[in-house]
């Protein structure tokens, strides 16, 4: 091992170690790794960047806008509901399910369809009565296993398709992962609807009936009116027993005080911080005449109305609504406030900030009401509270407003879908844009990044998705991940450390076999993607399976896809995979929960994918 080789291995174990630790965003460490090959030289300054030129960067770029094009439109939500059989029992319904999820991901982003088939789940358990995460789990699983069908279902597959291309190859087609990817598919999807979704562990506090996501932690105001104004907490808790909720905290002057103390009493101006069913929150307010704390006062609600009338844009309605006298007569509908349940996305500019430091309430003119975490209490106030992936919020407001907060903060509501309306014209141009973009690439007529980017630009003409949303699809860090990560695996190739390391695994443990070679990379990569990103972890492994096949003069196909299957089934944690993370809080789980299906799912895959890859990509 000479110096060069040493130092590329440092930074390449120094960068996994980062990744695993999850100190520092996936970005961040690609491009501290990028800068470390250049700061010793391995990289030369001018080829730093041309990551961001690679064919697989624009690819995964272009599916990401498309694949928010697509739920734009809402025809995904209805093809959903409609497929859905109307039965109660749930290895029918999870099985459908699933397979809708799976089939969804190999033509989008399969966090996309996560997120478009999220109220579905909600149905599916309200009518088998399960806890929605007996519901969420097989369903996440089912979208990760749809992904790896497809050139475009998950990024992975994009990246080894460029790797493949990057050594003179060329890149994939787009149903060359079919083979592979729809048998595994296949077998885990009916994994799941038969004896999988048995294994996930019943999490009680997340009422299937309405796809709660467990108690919520809200604050209320005693006012001077209020009937808790000079009543001790026991006094409170007794009347607040009858409706299903209790105080767990009392904050006066800002300070949080202790409720032990049975005798303390309640005066005007304190808050208790009341734990209840969404269901009961609202007996729980109007019991005792208290006033939400996100919610706004009558001076507020008015202050805000002549804001609004005085408002050029309010003149200009009234002059229109005027002319029309049908539409005078007709009811405001995005005057009315109301209550909407909404799950922080990992990819939310919300995770790591709070309410009163993103000043939601003056920016959007909204209120968080209440949040769930996991089912476990929040230890300080609501606003300063920073989010998480995962984290379920009350909000109030009117309909347009919590669609945009929605829209421009990456959450999902999980109530009632009213996002997504159905347009049939937007429809039909992004389904036939999409039909031909997929063509174009499948019988090699363009380059998939040609074809995907020209789709896109159709999506933009046509409108399909609103000019301001195009760029804001494209999740920035996923871009810069793949971009830095593909000149430190040129690095790596080009010093001869990944020829390096792939002569130590197939000498020390495959001993020559590359049969055991590409069962030990599918092994090795599944577990790195379980604590690492997918994308990150096809980005390391490719170098190595190049080199190993290299080594062993066998096919190096057999090896990519090895990395691409492996890459993409990350069912242990809910870190490895968005769609494991998104399900984290509204089903309840602990971390600890993902491996009673997890681990019998991956042995399952390499039980399925190992025959499958020798018989397809022969050695």
């Amino acid at each position: 091992m000479n110096a060069e080789q040493f130092t590329i291995l440092a930074i390449l174990v120094a960068t996994v170690g980062s990744f695993i630790w999850g100190r520092w965003r996936h970005d961040m460490v690609a491009l501290a790794s990028l800068f470390a090959c250049v700061f010793v030289g391995l990289l030369e300054p001018a080829d730093a960047f041309m990551g961001f030129a690679h064919p697989a960067v624009v690819t995964v770029a272009s599916v990401l806008i498309l694949s928010r094009g697509l739920q734009s439109t809402g025809a995904m939500d209805v093809l959903a509901q409609r497929l859905m059989p109307k039965t109660d029992s749930p290895t029918l319904a999870i099985g459908v399910l699933a397979t809708i999820g799976a089939v969804m991901s190999g033509f989008m982003n399969n966090v996309g369809a996560m997120a478009l088939l999220i109220p579905v789940a909600a149905d599916v358990a309200g009518r088998c009565q399960l806890p929605p995460g007996k519901i969420l789990m097989p369903l996440s699983f089912g979208t990760i296993l749809g992904g790896m069908t497809t050139l475009i279902g998950t990024p992975p597959n994009l990246i080894v398709s460029g790797f493949r291309a990057s050594v003179g190859a060329g890149g994939y087609g787009m149903f060359d992962f079919t083979p592979v990817g729809l048998t595994v598919a296949l077998v885990g999807v009916t994994f799941v609807a038969l004896l999988g979704w048995r294994l996930v562990p019943m999490r009680p506090q997340a009422g299937a009936a309405t796809f709660d996501t467990g108690t919520y932690l809200t604050e209320a105001v005693v006012e001077e009116k209020s009937s808790a104004a000079g009543k001790s907490l026991a006094e409170i808790e007794e009347i607040l027993s009858e409706a299903d909720a209790q105080v767990v905290g009392l904050v006066r002057n800002e300070r949080r005080l202790s409720v032990a103390s049975p005798g303390r009493a309640v005066y005007e101006g304190d808050i208790l911080v009341i734990e209840a069913e969404p269901e009961s929150l609202s007996a729980a307010i109007s019991t005792l005449g208290l006033k939400l704390e996100g919610e706004k006062s009558q001076e507020e609600e008015e202050e805000s109305k002549k804001k609004e009338e005085s408002s050029p844009s309010r003149l200009r309605r009234d002059k229109q609504a005027k002319s029309d006298d049908k539409e005078k007569a007709k009811p405001s509908e995005d005057s009315e406030a109301l209550l909407r349940e909404l799950v922080v996305m990992p990819d939310s500019p919300l995770v790591g900030r709070s309410v009163e430091a993103m000043r939601i309430r003056t920016h959007y003119e909204i209120s968080l009401l209440a949040l769930s975490r996991q089912g476990r209490r929040s230890v300080r106030r609501l606003r300063s509270t920073p989010m998480r992936a995962g984290d379920a919020l009350l909000m109030l407001g009117t309909d347009a407003r919590l669609n945009n907060f929605a829209s421009e903060q990456g959450c999902v509501p999980l109530a009632q879908r009213s996002i997504n309306i159905p347009h049939i014209h937007k429809t039909a141009v992004a389904l036939l844009a999409m039909v031909l973009a997929v063509a174009g690439a499948a019988f090699g007529l363009l380059p998939a990044a040609i074809s995907f980017s020209a789709c896109v630009l159709a999506f933009m003409v046509f409108k399909v998705l609103p000019l301001r949303e195009v760029y804001g699809a494209i999740d920035g860090s996923v871009v810069v991940l793949l971009a830095a990560l593909i000149p430190v695996a040129g690095v790596m190739e080009s010093t001869g450390a990944a020829e390096l390391l792939a002569k130590g695994m197939l000498e020390y443990v495959a001993r020559g076999h590359a049969v055991v070679a590409v069962t030990l990379l599918l092994v090795i990569t599944m577990t790195l993607s379980d604590f690492m990103n997918n994308a990150a972890t096809a980005a390391v492994m490719c170098p190595i399976a190049l080199g190993a096949a290299a080594q062993l003069e066998a096919n190096p196909d057999s090896f990519l896809m090895a990395v691409a299957i492996g890459a993409s089934c990350a069912f242990l944690t809910p870190i490895g995979h968005q769609n494991n993370t998104l399900i984290l809080g509204p089903g309840g789980f602990r971390f600890g929960d993902y491996w009673r299906m997890g681990l019998p799912m991956e042995i399952l895959v390499v039980v399925v994918a190992v025959p499958m890859l020798l018989w397809v990509w022969p050695l």
